[in-house]
């Protein structure tokens, strides 16, 4: 294994919002469970992996920013092995995440795709659309008023032009779902999965976790949102992936947020392994191929 060189590229600090430490954690991690698997795995900050000529043939990034991201999809069409993929990170993107996810039959809120500087109003009330969440639609959410909860449509489209103000100019509106808000983490190809309820383990990033509040225990098929969430990383080529999803009381199961490499901060030393069988596989296949 002695061959097999990595770079690994830890995430800006800007798009770790309230979770930089957790962040490193889970990278340095699995760095050092592959190192103990005989890799070679030098670390880059993002600002390094822009302006060097990165050598490694394989790159295990946390990247966020658009330059690095840029700079991943041109090395994976160069023929480098990337985990996750540029092409996946984009995907995350709220607009396109919204468009895959519908696009391909995962279970997802009713959504518009709207531009900031729409009224939007009239669209809202024929569509029964009261209690929506307003999402930058065009990056990632880096701060707390990206990710904005309202309670009617007057109050939605006031919200819309803020983000018109701040330059947003596009933006995803999701119905407000009822129910229980599950977060869970988990690695393509893998058994492994982990899930729990963040309001009530008073895990937060922005304190959304408190529209919903505290869980009611709603039954749901453990099985089933495995499965989903494993299908979804499929479709959006997002090896290491987390999210959020919402249980309502009949037990249907949708997704309302899918990410590229979350902090896994709740289990972090049982997840590490995982992440590190995951990438030895992907590293496996890539090398088959090239034979």
């Amino acid at each position: 294994m002695a061959d097999i060189k990595i770079a690994g590229v830890m995430r800006a600090g800007a798009y770790s919002p309230n979770h930089i430490g957790n962040d490193a954690a889970i990278f340095n991690a699995v760095a050092d469970q592959l190192r103990k698997r005989g890799c070679e795995v030098k670390i880059y900050n993002e600002e390094q992996f822009q302006a060097e000529d990165i050598q490694e043939p394989i790159i295990l990034n946390m990247c966020r920013e658009r330059e690095s991201i840029a700079k991943l999809i041109r090395l994976e069409d160069e023929g480098r092995l990337v985990i996750n993929s540029g092409y996946g990170i984009e995907n995350c993107t709220r607009e396109r995440m919204t468009r895959v996810l519908l696009g391909n039959g995962i279970p997802y809120p009713d959504s518009l795709i709207v531009n900031t500087n729409e009224d939007v109003r009239a669209e809202l009330e024929k569509g029964g659309f009261d209690r929506v969440w307003i999402k930058r639609g065009d990056f990632h959410a880096m701060h707390k008023e990206d990710v904005s909860y309202c309670r009617h449509p007057q109050e939605a489209q006031e919200v819309l032009h803020e983000y018109y103000f701040r330059g947003i100019k596009r933006a995803v509106i999701n119905r407000h779902l009822d129910g229980d808000l599950i977060k869970f983490y988990g690695v393509q190809g893998q058994d492994w999965f982990f899930w729990f309820y963040p309001f009530d383990e008073g895990h937060s990033k922005y304190g959304h976790e408190a529209i919903n509040g505290r869980s009611k225990g709603l039954h749901f098929d453990e099985q089933y949102l495995k499965d989903m969430c494993q299908k979804a990383s499929q479709i959006m080529d997002v090896k290491i992936y987390g999210g959020d999803c919402i249980v309502d009381e009949d037990g249907s199961i949708r997704i309302i947020d899918y990410n590229d490499w979350p902090s896994f901060a709740p289990c972090r030393a049982e997840a590490a392994p995982h992440l590190a069988k995951c990438v030895m596989q992907a590293i496996k296949d890539w090398k088959k191929k090239q034979s």
